[in-house]
């Protein structure tokens, strides 16, 4: 399982552990790399500086030979913390850095510098050649089987149509819960796959039990897309409670983002009443049950080690 991931990053396997928010953390990634794969955890994770610097010292002190930890960077506007996150991953020094959401022209400038790994999400061609040109060391392709914000374009399309056209690796994001998944993305042309909601049922994530227990009892039907969590539309598991409120915004929403002006502040108010009932039901025990996951949740049978999981994406 040579591949341009594994060589990029110095992997066993051609595997990254996707960052996700309130799940991933520094237990989960330890595992990854003792597995031989890489980890990631979203920079948002940690509420100031230090915790995130007290991270990065504990994944070093960790570090295995055929693994890799890295960041994922919010790099729009919105995320107030970014200059001062990317400031601190550079500076005490991570193996890659995954952005989102925006230009990460200033993100590949900074960590080039210190020898850092960029890897960019995309959804289509123009984001992908963008990036490229920009430096990028490697793409994600997010597909429309994603779990969180997804994209809009089929996996083998979405490949397919980045490796005909841009000459950096393209890593795929959706769709992967098992080794046969993985092998279809590969002979699709990607040079590895980011996996995330498999692992939200790990002994290692801090989340709840109730979080845990549901990505085993439902399935990839039971997931729906809705726009009440950022604004954005996310992919959640359709709980009862998510049945009961809806996955529309709502008229006055709808009304209000049609105005140019105070478009974005509604959306920010969105934002931060849709984090706060995430953190909420993933963290705690809540009626308000919001839980985000992908369709790759069809092959969680049982709440097992990351160690397991890894297990049943190579063998």
């Amino acid at each position: 399982m040579n591949t341009q991931l594994t060589q990029l990053l110095n992997l066993k396997y051609p595997i990254i552990q996707a960052p996700m928010f309130l799940v991933s953390n520094t237990k989960m990634v330890i595992e990854a790399m003792k597995c031989g794969i890489a980890g990631c955890i979203p920079a948002l994770n940690y509420r100031t500086l230090d915790e995130l610097k007290a991270a990065i010292h504990e994944l070093q002190a960790n570090k295995v030979a055929g693994g890799a930890f890295g960041f994922n960077l919010i790099v729009n506007k919105s995320n107030v913390k970014y200059k001062g996150q990317l400031k601190v991953l550079c500076e005490e020094g991570v193996d890659f850095i995954i952005t989102s959401l925006g230009s990460p022209e200033e993100t590949i400038k900074q960590a080039h510098k210190y020898g850092i790994k960029v890897i960019c999400d995309v959804t289509d061609l123009h984001f992908a050649k963008k990036v490229e040109n920009l430096g990028a060391d490697a793409v994600i392709a997010v597909n429309n089987e994603a779990g969180g914000h997804r994209g809009k374009i089929g996996a083998g399309e979405l490949i397919q149509t980045l490796v005909s056209q841009i000459n950096i690796p393209v890593i795929s994001a959706g769709g992967v819960g098992c080794r046969s998944d993985l092998d279809k993305m590969m002979a699709f042309g990607a040079e590895g796959v980011s996996v995330g909601s498999p692992f939200i049922a790990s002994l290692e994530a801090d989340v709840t039990d109730e979080y845990k227990q549901a990505c085993v009892d439902y399935g990839a039907k039971d997931i729906v897309v809705t726009e009440r969590i950022s604004g954005t539309p996310c992919t959640v598991i359709n709980t009862p409670y998510v049945k009961k409120t809806g996955t529309k915004q709502t008229w006055l929403e709808s009304v209000l983002n049609k105005n140019k002006t105070i478009k974005k502040w509604v959306k920010m108010v969105r934002f931060s009443l849709g984090m706060k009932a995430t953190e909420n039901a993933a963290k705690k025990v809540t009626y308000k049950t919001v839980w985000v996951a992908g369709p790759s949740i069809e092959h969680t049978k049982s709440i097992k080690r990351v160690a397991d999981i890894v297990a049943g994406l190579i063998n």
